[in-house]
C-alpha cells in the first residue's frame, strides 16, 4: 500500500479540482467532470501496464540517483509534459499557429482544439509506432536472447538478430506500407513521422549501449558493480514513456474535449502507473516472473501495430487496453506455471 500512498493523494486533489473546474466552466458539471477524470485515469492504467514492466526493466539497470529523477521529475514531465504541453506543442507545429494561440483556443472553443488534434492524428502514432516497433523487434532480435517464452517464434527471431538491422529494415518497411494507406493528406507527414521515430530510437539505443559498454569497463577497472545509465537513459525511459502515452492522449478525446479535465484524468492515471514501475522494481518481480518481460514487449508490439492501423482506421482504446492486458496475464500465468515446475522438480 506504500507504493501507492502519492497516488491516492494526487487521485483526491486531482478529482477536486476536476470538481472545481467543472463548476468554473459550466455550473452543475463537477460531478460528471469527476467521472469523467477517473475514468480516464482507469484508461490510462490498462494502456499503460505494459510501459510499467519496461519501466522497471530499464529503471533496475540505472544508478539510484536517476532512478530517483525518473520518479520525480519524470512524473512532472509525463503529467505536465506529455498529457498538457506535447498535444498543445503538436497542434502548434501543425496548424502553424502559435503555442499562446492555440493554449487559448483548448481553453475556450474545445471543439476547434479538437478538430485540430485530430488533424494531427496520423503523424503522431505514426512516430509512436515507429518508435515502440523498434523497441519491439530489438527486444526479440537478440541472437544472445537464452529464455523463450513463445518458443517456436521468440526463437526465430532470436536467430534473425544475427541479421544486422533487421529490425530498422521491418520498422521501415512497416511505416511506407502505413504511409501506402493513408488517405494523401496525411502521407508525406506520416512518412516523416515514422522515419523521425526510427532514427530517434537508433540515436538513444545507440549512446545507451555505448554508455553501458563505458560503465562495464569502469566496473571491471574497480572491480565492483556499477550500475549504469545516467541522463541519456533518463532521456530513453521518458521517450518511452512518451510514446506509450500517445494513444492515451489521443483516445481520450473521445470522452471529454476538455483539455484540463483530459491532464487530470491521465495524470491520476500516470501516477499510478509510475507507483506499479516502483513496486515492482522493489519487490524483484520481473526476476520472480521470468516471462513477465516477454509479455510486456509483445504488447508493446500489439500497440505498435494498433498505432499504425489507427492511422486509417479508428481503433477503440478499449481494444487497445484488452491487448495489452491480455499478454502481461498470459505471461504472469506462464510465469507462475514455470515456477511451479521449477520448485517441483527441485
Amino acid at each position: 500500500m506504500k507504493h501507492f500512498t502519492g497516488s491516492i493523494i494526487v487521485t483526491i486533489a486531482g478529482l477536486i479540482a476536476a470538481y472545481l473546474w467543472g463548476e468554473h466552466v459550466h455550473s452543475g458539471t463537477g460531478f460528471l467532470c469527476i467521472f469523467i477524470a477517473f475514468i480516464l485515469g482507469i484508461l490510462e492504467v490498462s494502456l499503460s501496464f505494459d510501459n510499467a514492466v519496461v519501466n522497471a526493466m530499464k529503471l533496475e539497470k540505472m544508478e539510484t540517483v536517476w532512478q530517483h529523477r525518473f520518479l520525480t521529475w519524470g512524473i512532472a514531465i509525463a503529467v505536465f509534459g506529455m498529457r498538457f504541453l506535447f498535444p498543445l506543442l503538436v497542434v502548434s507545429i501543425f496548424a502553424n499557429l502559435s503555442i499562446f494561440k492555440v493554449l487559448n483556443i483548448a481553453l475556450n472553443d474545445s471543439n476547434q482544439y479538437a478538430h485540430y488534434l485530430h488533424q494531427t492524428h496520423a503523424p503522431i502514432v505514426a512516430f509512436g509506432g515507429a518508435f515502440l516497433l523498434m523497441l519491439f523487434l530489438s527486444y526479440f532480435f537478440d541472437c544472445e536472447k537464452q529464455t523463450h517464452w513463445i518458443k517456436g517464434v521468440e526463437h526465430c527471431c532470436s536467430h534473425l538478430g544475427n541479421i544486422k538491422g533487421f529490425e530498422t529494415i521491418i520498422t521501415l518497411f512497416a511505416v511506407i506500407v502505413t504511409q501506402h494507406h493513408c488517405p494523401d493528406e496525411y502521407k508525406l507527414s506520416v512518412l516523416t513521422s515514422g522515419i523521425v521515430g526510427v532514427i530517434i530510437y537508433l540515436a538513444i539505443d545507440g549512446i545507451t549501449a555505448w554508455l553501458e559498454r563505458h560503465e562495464e569497463e569502469r566496473a571491471k577497472a574497480l572491480s565492483a558493480t556499477v550500475k549504469g545509465g545516467g541522463l541519456i537513459a533518463f532521456l530513453y525511459l521518458e521517450l518511452i514513456d512518451a510514446s506509450f502515452s500517445l494513444d492515451g492522449v489521443l483516445g481520450a478525446f473521445a470522452l471529454s474535449q476538455d483539455i484540463v479535465i483530459i491532464t487530470i484524468g491521465l495524470s491520476i492515471g500516470a501516477m499510478f502507473v509510475r507507483s506499479l514501475t516502483v513496486m515492482l522494481v522493489e519487490h524483484k518481480t520481473l526476476a520472480k516472473y521470468v516471462y513477465l518481460e516477454h509479455g510486456a514487449h509483445w504488447a508493446i508490439g500489439a500497440l505498435a501495430l494498433i498505432m499504425f492501423i489507427s492511422t486509417k482506421i479508428e481503433v477503440p482504446e478499449i481494444v487497445t487496453g484488452l491487448v495489452g492486458l491480455g499478454f502481461i496475464v498470459s505471461a504472469l500465468i506462464s510465469s507462475l506455471i514455470h515456477n511451479r515446475k521449477e520448485n517441483g522438480a527441485k
